[in-house]
């Protein structure tokens, strides 16, 4: 039997971590991760991070060059659960969400939506003007979770990390992924006023 497979989109916004992240939690689990990682995220990843491209690439079970529009993530055919976009741009969300897609990061996630799976774009820009909502509400209309990284504060997170981990618990939920240890709400355990 073959691992299930989930596709890891980083594009150049920021926010970097959470595509980082993602991949550090998958590599834990029976999924088969295939990163496609854009040409800006690239330049983002030295800004935002102490770590080497091939640092990030080496935790993906499978790399695709961002200009092999023949690769595997370019047909339906090929068989995933969805795509995960983290962080996902504007520029990359304009794409998907017009269908003209200039790379494989959008060309993929343009699949995904024409194969009715899951895409989730962990959208990360503010603030948005009317033309960016208008997208988004488009986007959510084709079929798309827009999902931004925004974090939750009644987990009480001691750190940054436990913030990103809990946005991306709840990221991965909509793909029925456990994460050990993620706090969740309990009504049962909150006093109310």
């Amino acid at each position: 039997m073959t691992k299930e497979r989930i596709i890891i989109g980083i594009s150049g916004a920021s926010g970097i971590t959470y595509g980082i992240r993602l991949l550090q939690i998958l590599k834990t689990m029976p999924i088969e991760t295939h990163l496609i990682m854009s040409k800006s995220a690239e330049i983002t990843l030295a800004y935002e991070s102490d770590l080497k491209v091939s640092d990030v690439k080496n935790l993906a079970d499978v790399n695709h060059n961002i200009n092999d529009i023949a690769a595997c993530l370019s047909s339906g055919s090929y068989k995933t659960l969805g795509m995960i976009v983290a962080p996902c741009s504007i520029r990359s969300m304009s794409e998907i969400s017009s269908g003209v897609t200039s790379s494989l990061l959008t060309r993929a996630a343009d699949v995904i939506l024409k194969e009715h799976r899951k895409l989730v774009l962990m959208v990360r820009e503010t603030p948005l003007h009317t033309g960016h909502l208008r997208t988004l509400v488009n986007l959510s209309e084709i079929g798309a979770i827009i999902a931004p990284p925004v974090p939750a504060f009644y987990a009480k997170p001691d750190s940054l990390e436990e913030m990103v981990d809990y946005t991306l618990g709840r990221v991965l939920d909509m793909f029925d992924i456990e994460i050990p240890g993620m706090n969740r709400w309990d009504e049962n355990s909150k006093k109310r006023p």
